[in-house]
């Protein structure tokens, strides 16, 4: 069973949301929150396995409670999703740096939210292709300072491979099937470099593959 907390001001939404995700078997809503302080709350006290997050909320908005959510390490278990009106909310890219495991849009078709917190809650990231691009790109402009390559000395060559398709956002399936690999070599590889990468999930991945240099923005390795 998937445990689901849902943040959002609006009354209407997180009705909407709840009738939505408990509809689905294998999901359970554990709980609601109005403000940014209640979410915190809310995490702390049910430890959900995906808290949807509004960003735009009272008393603390979706922002500060992320970043105080990420922070706990009693609520590593707890993956936030960062729901927003507009696609490239000026405060997603900040959230996504927090430490949030994806994000959607509030027009989202319904299979793609029941989808979302199935990927999320099974560790995996939520990067869609092209308003995540964008977004991944925005993250890495606002990188002031130079590329980071210390960070990659405990990795081996094949790691830095799979690490720079990760940051592509390629899936395991798809990493597998560009370097030949089975897709569970591909996510044992992953796994190996978020432990020596100390990352919390792959969306945290994908930022490192900025930070490195393995990736830069409008520049796909071998196009």
């Amino acid at each position: 069973m998937i445990r689901v907390a849902i943040a959002d001001d609006q009354a209407l939404i997180r009705g909407g949301f709840r009738s939505l995700l408990e509809a689905e078997e294998g999901l359970l809503v554990v709980g609601e929150a109005a403000t940014g302080r209640e979410a915190v709350a809310l995490a702390r006290r049910e430890k959900p396995d995906v808290l949807l997050m509004d960003i735009r909320m009272p008393d603390g908005d979706g922002l500060w409670a992320t970043e105080r959510i990420v922070a706990d390490p009693e609520l590593g278990g707890v993956h936030v999703v960062v729901v927003t009106t507009f696609e490239l909310d000026e405060y997603v890219a900040q959230a996504i740096r927090a430490g949030a495991s994806g994000f959607l849009v509030k027009d989202t078709e319904p299979v793609e939210l029941l989808r979302a917190v199935r990927v999320v809650a099974a560790g995996d990231a939520l990067l869609s292709p092209s308003v995540t691009r964008t977004l991944l790109s925005q993250v890495a402009a606002g990188l002031a300072a130079p590329a980071d390559t210390q960070r990659l000395a405990a990795l081996t060559e094949r790691e830095r491979e799979v690490l720079t398709l990760v940051g592509l956002g390629l899936t395991n399936d798809e990493i597998g099937a560009r370097l030949f690999l089975s897709p569970l070599t591909a996510k044992t590889h992953v796994s190996r470099i978020m432990a020596k990468l100390a990352a919390r999930d792959r969306v945290q991945l994908v930022i490192a593959a900025y930070e490195t240099g393995l990736v830069t923005p409008g520049v796909v390795p071998g196009e």
